[in-house]
């Protein structure tokens, strides 16, 4: 695969996980407000969602979308300020995915587990 060919395929994932994001976070900004507003602490929060497999299937989409988008960030981070380039630049952009779903999806398991 050429080099251009690699690009394009980052600038797909970047947009398209961005439009996931963009709808969780704004699901998940309703969800707390309407939560927060109706009087509900982190704990009564935490205790409605257990065993909610919605809400674990939100939050897992939320998660899934993060560690496709954030690594080709890295990775650019990577190689446009410390110049690092290649095999160094992918093994530091996977180590971001593997980082990130990992802890979120650990967090959602947390959260709807019962």
């Amino acid at each position: 695969m050429s080099q251009a060919e690699t690009r394009r395929r980052q600038w797909y994932v970047q947009r398209i996980s961005a439009m996931v994001l963009a709808c969780c976070v704004v699901a998940h900004l309703a969800i707390m407000i309407y939560a927060v507003r109706g009087g509900l602490s982190g704990a009564e929060i935490l205790e409605r969602t257990q065993g909610s497999w919605l809400f674990g299937a939100f939050y897992a989409v939320f998660v899934l979308g993060c560690a496709a988008h954030v690594p080709v960030g890295v990775s650019n981070i990577a190689e446009e300020w410390f110049g690092v380039r290649g095999f160094k630049s992918v093994l530091i952009a996977q180590l971001f995915t593997w980082g990130i779903l990992i802890l979120g999806l650990r967090a959602v398991w947390g959260v709807i587990a019962t």
